[in-house]
This record gives C-alpha cells, sequence and structure tokens, in this order.
C-alpha cells in the first residue's frame, strides 16, 4: 500500500462541532471525512458512488482522522501506550503535563516511545488557531427572529489540518483526489451553507519517520483512525489493548432517505491513538434505522503505525 499526506488549508471558518451548535473543535475524524467524499460520490453517480464504497470495505483505501499541523510540523495523538518517561519518575508537575499532552510532533514521535521526549519543549497547541462564537438569527413566520450561537474555529495563517490516505493504485487515489477537490469547494463540517469549511487541497511531504512506521512490522500498534473490529475480530484485537472508546452518532443527511429527518445508529468505536498487539480490518458499517430507504455508511477502517520503540 502506498501512503499520501493531504494538507487542508482553510479559507475561512469551519464549524467542526459535538453534540450541539455552539460546541466546536479543532479536528474531524475519518468517518466525517468518508462521508463527505461519500456525498460528493452520489453526486456524480451511483458508478462512482459503488467504487469508493468498494474500495473502502475492500481496503483498497484507508483515511485517516485529521490532525493538526502548525507551519510544517505535523502532529500525530498520543498513543494510549504506558511510557515511562526518565523526566516522568517521581514528578507529579511532569505526570500532570504528560496527561495534558494531545498530541506528539512527528520528528519527536520516536522519543516519545523511548521516554526521551521533553515535555517542556512542547509546542503550545494553542498556536494552532482560535475559536470563537458567531450569534445569528433564525427567521420564524415574517416577524419572528430567534438569535443562536455557532461556535466556529479559525486556523491561523500557515496552520491546518492533514490527513493521511493509504491506496492501492493509481486508479484509487485519482478518484479520491477528484473528490477531494470536489469536497474542497463544498467544505467540511457544519453551517456549510453559510460558507463555513470550504479549503484548499494541498499535498504535503510525506515525513520519512511517518511512513517507515505506517509500513513498519512490529509487535504493537497505534491507530490513526476511529475503528472498529469486525465481530469475529473483536476478541483477539482487544486483548491486552489500550483504548478509549467514544460514541458516534448523528443525523441521516439525505433528503430521500425519510420523510421525517432521522438519527443514525450509534455506534461505539475505538479512538484514533489506540495500541494493540495486533492488526484488524474493521469495516464501513451501515448505521440506518428499519424505516430508512437506503443504507447509511459508517467509515470504521483502521489505519495502523508501529510504534515498537
Amino acid at each position: 500500500m502506498e501512503y499520501k499526506v493531504y494538507k487542508l488549508i482553510f479559507q475561512g471558518a469551519v464549524h467542526l462541532g459535538l453534540k450541539n451548535l455552539e460546541d466546536g473543535q479543532d479536528t474531524f475524524c475519518a468517518d466525517t471525512l468518508f462521508s463527505a467524499l461519500f456525498q460528493e460520490a452520489v453526486k456524480m453517480g451511483t458508478e462512482v458512488m459503488e467504487c469508493l464504497l468498494g474500495y473502502a470495505k475492500g481496503g483498497q483505501v484507508l483515511l485517516s482522522d485529521a490532525f493538526p499541523f502548525i507551519e510544517n510540523t505535523y502532529f500525530l495523538p498520543k498513543p494510549m501506550k504506558r511510557v515511562i518517561a526518565k523526566e516522568d519518575r517521581g514528578d507529579s508537575t511532569e505526570k500532570k503535563k504528560f496527561k495534558k499532552l494531545r498530541y506528539i510532533p512527528v520528528e519527536d514521535f520516536g522519543k516519545y516511545l523511548q521516554g526521551r521526549f521533553q515535555v517542556d519543549k512542547a509546542r503550545d497547541m494553542n498556536e494552532l488557531g482560535d475559536f470563537q462564537m458567531k450569534v445569528s438569527a433564525s427567521v420564524r413566520g415574517e416577524t419572528d427572529t430567534v438569535p443562536y450561537r455557532v461556535g466556529s474555529y479559525f486556523f491561523r495563517a500557515g496552520n491546518g489540518l492533514y490527513f493521511v490516505a493509504g491506496y492501492e493504485g493509481e486508479e484509487v487515489r485519482e478518484l479520491l483526489e477528484i473528490l477531494l477537490e470536489s469536497l474542497a469547494v463544498i467544505g467540511i463540517g457544519g453551517k456549510r451553507t453559510s460558507g463555513m469549511g470550504k479549503f484548499r487541497l494541498d499535498f504535503g511531504k510525506m515525513p520519512a519517520e511517518l511512513l517507515r512506521r505506517l509500513k513498519g512490522e512490529g509487535k504493537s500498534y497505534m491507530t490513526l483512525s476511529l475503528s472498529l473490529p469486525k465481530e469475529d475480530e473483536l476478541e483477539e484485537a482487544l486483548n491486552g489493548a489500550e483504548y478509549l472508546l467514544c460514541k458516534r452518532s448523528g443525523f441521516v443527511d439525505s433528503v430521500g432517505y425519510a420523510k421525517e429527518q432521522q438519527r443514525k445508529r450509534d455506534l461505539y468505536v475505538l479512538k484514533a491513538g489506540a495500541c494493540v498487539g495486533m492488526k484488524f480490518q474493521g469495516d464501513v458499517y451501515d448505521v440506518s434505522g428499519k424505516n430508512g430507504a437506503h443504507p447509511v455508511y459508517r467509515y470504521a477502517k483502521p489505519m495502523f503505525l508501529e510504534v515498537d520503540a
């Protein structure tokens, strides 16, 4: 499998919400990206849609979550793997600092796994951008207006988000990039009709350390995307694993699905950063309800990074 880095340079505000409009965050997960790409594929016709779905379910295309970059520095999620750092031993202040870490620079990833990462020199992630709250008005009837707040994130110049795509064959890569270019115009996240979430697609340089670990084979691996083992993989995959679960839910974004807006079935998945002792397949799961007119897909395929020190 070949791997490529794609950088998203946002042109303005982006709404990456959680449960409410007022919420906001600075990253998004692989299932959000896949859903957005899938909607673009649907617009291009059944053949393109089925092609993307087949590539994803068959593992011919893999997507990581979106992670931050600040200028020329790429960041990876902190592994959910116990690492005893030299600075950490017996020092409660250092332990707290390590606990608060969200991301590790790619160039320091090996040092972190070996316990040699200097947490005092960690980059302040507040440099990435700024969260803001915008007050808008919803018009009801002819005269009534109801104010509501929308949380939005602004990336500072030179900063943004990137993700890693794995692909098998040039046809797969070409389809992915066609869909990404189309998505860039529409935008990603919420409130796109207000102009949020539009980005310029750039092709980042793949760090040698990242590529080495993506292609590496070892005794332990970290996931770079939210994921869920298939039922027949579950017991073995989670044996001795270190992970956190999160619930993925939301509404179906399809006018042809049902007469009224319907929720997707909840799916509990492993967060990116989970550390396991074996690779598993995962799947693209159907999370549609009983009364929906068509399937609704939730991407939960893992991308693995070798994390032996």
